[in-house]
């Protein structure tokens, strides 16, 4: 994929043609060029498009649907375009029933639905049917889990989806066997492994080149993308007169409780849509990645300062950061991030999380830059 620019695929597709006529249309209009594995896995899309489009028309014309369609696990290294790969499909498959969720969103809405349900016999699937109504097919992204209590709710997920006759495309940087890699909780996870490994098919997308990585010079930089990294080996105070008005050093009567959940979390500054937040605040004190979720509803420009090496921040903030990063990315939040070393060096180094690699490519959109002190 020789990319003019890394683009996100979710537009609306010119309407005719078979679906791989779509991904060809789909790569022409955003200046790609897929390689060999991109382009063997936009056949095995284009065939489920095509099967669920059949079945489709076979309700439409009264006639009894088809059996449910196999779905497809895709999984393979961060900037492979797995994400453009299935955001192509999802946009240009014609179904009406459909719904794209990134794992951060589900588990959010998820927890809620599941606790309304708690008490019922069945409650995961009655939370499932709550959540996605009529939907045939759920395009699920991100699909990771790293947390023992996620995964017994994603077991429960999964099963309903199964029973429900739901296809299923998800995504996701790690094969079926790879996910809840801690070899304590790993077996409580087999038997929903192995449900996923018998009811989708596994396709991999692994050898090749970070493209998000490697298109960052060439990018059209709006949303996350539009964002800098600046490192700054002073204080805030110290910011250099370049510096554009909204990203001036804040101030102390600026700092201000921000409502997140149950209770606050505390802003350097809060100007207009921009909020200002300090590492050690957001990222180094028990929040959730529901709490980030909030917050980026509420704000759609963010600076975060402060950001230290993450192996000297601890795995816990680590892998808080990694998950503040997966949903500012995934909504399209403008971030300035702010850290005293080279962003390589921030985010290296032994004991991190399991996910840093996909952090890393996307802070790759980020242009870095050198802020000089002005004192």
């Amino acid at each position: 994929m020789n990319m003019k620019r890394w683009a996100n695929g979710r537009g609306d597709l010119a309407g005719g043609g078979d679906v791989l006529e779509r991904f060809e249309q789909a790569a022409k209009r955003d200046g790609l060029v897929l390689d060999a594995g991109q382009r063997a896995v936009a056949a095995r899309l284009a065939e489920l498009g095509e099967a669920l489009e059949r079945g489709g028309r076979q309700r439409w014309f009264g006639r009894a649907a088809a059996e449910p369609v196999r779905g497809v696990y895709l999984w393979g290294s961060v900037g492979r375009g797995k994400s453009w790969l299935s955001d192509t499909l999802y946009a240009s498959v014609r179904v009406e029933e459909k719904r794209r969720l990134h794992f951060h969103e589900f588990f959010r809405r998820f927890h809620a639905a599941y606790a309304r349900h708690r008490n019922e016999s069945r409650a995961g699937r009655l939370a499932v049917a709550e959540l996605l109504g009529d939907c045939r097919f759920l395009y699920f992204d991100e699909f990771h889990v790293h947390d023992a209590g996620d995964a017994m709710l994603m077991g429960r997920v999964v099963s309903a989806l199964t029973e429900r006759g739901t296809t299923l495309l998800a995504t996701s940087n790690y094969p079926p066997s790879g996910l809840l890699p801690n070899p304590v909780f790993h077996p409580l996870f087999e038997p929903t492994i192995a449900l996923l490994e018998r009811s989708l098919d596994v396709v991999g997308l692994t050898d090749g080149p970070d493209y998000r990585a490697a298109g960052a010079a060439t990018r059209e930089r709006t949303g996350f993308a539009a964002g800098r990294y600046l490192r700054h080996d002073g204080d805030l105070d110290a910011l250099g007169a370049g510096t554009p008005p909204l990203l001036s050093p804040p101030r102390p009567e600026e700092r201000q409780p921000v409502p997140v959940g149950h209770g606050t979390v505390e802003a350097l500054a809060v100007r207009d849509d921009l909020v200002w937040f300090d590492f050690t605040e957001l990222c180094d004190r028990p929040r959730s990645t529901i709490d980030y979720l909030a917050l980026a509803d509420a704000h759609h420009r963010w600076v975060l300062s402060g950001l230290p090496r993450l192996t000297e921040a601890g795995r816990d903030a680590a892998q808080r950061f990694a998950n503040l990063v997966d949903v500012l990315c995934d909504r399209d939040v403008h971030l300035t991030l702010v850290g005293r070393t080279a962003l390589a060096d921030a985010l290296s180094g032994d004991g991190l999380p399991t996910d840093i690699d996909r952090t890393a490519s996307r802070l790759s959109l980020l242009a870095e830059e050198s802020v000089a002190a002005t004192r």
